[in-house]
């Protein structure tokens, strides 16, 4: 049975967790909100290309344009980018990112695939060099960044395109947290190159006519597309670490506070018994004599 000034120590280092931890929510408060702006904002900017690219994509004529379009015609070597975040303390934010690699890692190689990855993010990295060290390229740290802006994911966007011309993989896919609310961060995978290019649903759509033509204009574009989605699933991460922080910490604080009322709790009755179990000794004392 631990002693008062146990039990004293144990409450004191539970509220000073507390305190930490009431801290970070609102630090993850502050910053989410800055967060959760610029990925609103940066939504919009992001369909409209992924639209442009679309048409650009459905006027070419098929099997021609860019290599960043049509892939290099096999399916052989898979590049997965897998973007964590640079810290912990954020629930399950980072290994449900890599749970979903590590799950598509692994289903690529039972089918005899070659797997390479490109880390973006510490968490990431620790955790994957558990299980695929062999396979990782290279980790880019992001930690002496503090805001994330768009040539944030340039050097990242260029890095790839770098690889892929050089001939080091066939598809590359993209795996980041999608940022939905505070208490909901989806995983996602987004394949990269050759890209996903959705089917336009509206029929009654005009047609444009480019000039150049759509092949020149995508040469151009292409590379701006793929560091535009980068520099997206960045700002839905970061929107989604510091949502998955909050979350995390506002829990640690209420259960520091439950565990600080049931020490205190057991710290009185221990107290208690030491003073009834004193007064029994003195009682019985006197009535001896």
């Amino acid at each position: 049975m631990p002693s008062l000034k146990e039990l004293r120590n144990r409450i004191t280092s539970v509220r000073s967790t507390q305190k930490i931890t009431k801290a970070m929510q609102m630090v993850a408060v502050s910053k989410l909100r800055r967060a959760q702006a610029s990925v609103e904002a940066a939504r919009p900017y992001a369909a409209r290309v992924e639209a442009v690219l679309t048409n650009l994509a459905g006027a070419a004529k098929p099997g021609e344009g860019p290599r960043l379009l049509t892939g290099s015609g096999a399916n052989q070597t898979h590049l997965l980018v897998v973007c964590t975040g640079e810290r912990g303390l954020c629930g399950a934010f980072n290994t449900a990112i890599v749970r979903l690699a590590r799950d598509k890692a692994m289903a690529l190689t039972a089918e005899g695939k070659t797997v390479k990855i490109l880390c973006v993010g510490k968490k990431g990295f620790d955790q994957l060099r558990r299980t695929h060290e062999k396979q990782i390229l290279e980790l880019i740290d992001l930690r002496a960044v503090r805001t994330i802006a768009y040539d944030t994911a340039r050097p990242i966007a260029d890095k790839i395109i770098a690889l892929f011309e050089a001939g080091e993989f066939d598809v590359c896919t993209l795996f980041y947290s999608r940022f939905r609310s505070v208490i909901a961060q989806i995983p996602t995978a987004q394949q990269l190159i050759p890209p996903e290019i959705a089917e336009a649903k509206n029929e009654k759509a005009p047609s444009y006519d480019y000039e150049p033509d759509e092949n020149e204009i995508l040469a151009q574009l292409l590379p701006q597309a793929l560091t535009v989605r980068v520099y997206r699933a960045l700002l839905e991460n970061a929107a989604s670490f510091f949502g998955a922080q909050m979350s995390a910490m506002d829990n640690a604080t209420r259960n520091a506070g439950e565990m600080a009322k049931k020490y205190t709790l057991r710290y009185n009755r221990t107290r208690q018994a030491m003073i009834t179990k004193e007064l029994i000794e003195i009682i019985s004392g006197a009535e001896a004599l």
